[in-house]
């Protein structure tokens, strides 16, 4: 049996960020990458590598170029604190960012409960069923942040947010008969919260606005109104006002499809009920 240990997978955001830090400090110092790969006696392939996160940047390297380009210890500093595993993939990290702060989320989802309503083990569950898998030290990162996420909920002034559900999420078992009996009561619990409203979308419509796939409408603080979608492989930011303002109608009448708050929570009862 083969017990060579892989390496860690690295955290390949950060690795990003990092990236387009030295290569604004390299344009700043007015150099082109294959100028500043002659300084250092590496090709300027290296170099374009290290900028776009495709190859990590080195302690030693980091501090020839913190002393070349100026910048008094800062990428020496990044490298340092790099974290081992991503908590999100790059093209989730804005929405993430643009969640903590917005002041309105509408979220409409049709097979897993929405993110920041999921218990811990209704999350573990889900995530435990990636293909490809998880290794143990990811898996755990993932669920960490994603239960994080629900602080938003809680802050002295949360955000105003609507969630339309499709029934067949709820119905799903999840993690088993406990997991679900768990997840169910924690969304009825929290459907109670000021601020928050939870509609469920009934199995016997006949049709529905929102068959294309989930989508999440925010508004920033500053009134910005934006939205988000996710498919099997990637996501897309929608912020062109027309693509929004088409899903902002499509959640519109996802809502007029969907049971009234009271039938929601009734229709929750009822499936505690059967448990």
């Amino acid at each position: 049996m083969n017990s060579r240990k892989f390496p860690r997978k690295k955290n390949l955001s950060a690795m990003k960020m990092l990236g387009v830090q030295l290569g604004t400090a390299r344009r700043a110092a007015g150099l082109t990458q294959r100028a500043l790969g002659e300084r250092l006696m590496l090709d300027e392939e290296t170099i374009a590598s290290i900028e776009q996160g495709r190859r990590p940047l080195k302690p030693d390297l980091a501090e020839l170029l913190d002393e070349l380009l100026g910048t008094k210890g800062l990428l020496s500093a990044g490298v340092e604190n790099l974290p081992e595993i991503d908590q999100f993939p790059m093209w989730a990290e804005l929405y993430v960012q643009h969640e903590r702060e917005a002041i309105a989320l509408s979220w409409y989802n049709a097979l897993v409960v929405p993110g920041l309503l999921q218990t811990e083990a209704y999350a573990r569950a889900l995530l435990s069923g990636r293909v490809p898998p998880y290794d143990a030290d990811e898996l755990e990162t993932k669920i960490t942040a994603r239960v994080g996420r629900r602080e938003i909920l809680h802050r002295k002034i949360p955000p105003t947010l609507s969630f339309v559900v499709w029934e067949p999420a709820l119905r799903m078992p999840t993690g088993g008969r406990d997991t679900h009996f768990d997840q169910l009561r924690f969304l009825r619990e929290y459907s109670e919260l000021p601020g928050l409203t939870l509609q469920i979308l009934p199995l016997n419509r006949t049709a529905h606005a929102g068959d294309a796939g989930p989508f999440i409408l925010v508004e920033t603080p500053d009134h910005q109104h934006l939205a988000y979608t996710e498919s099997q492989r990637g996501s897309q930011w929608v912020s062109n006002p027309d693509e929004v303002s088409i899903l902002a109608r499509k959640y519109a009448m996802l809502r007029t499809q969907a049971l009234t708050i009271e039938d929601s929570r009734s229709l929750l009862d009822q499936l505690l009920g059967e448990q």
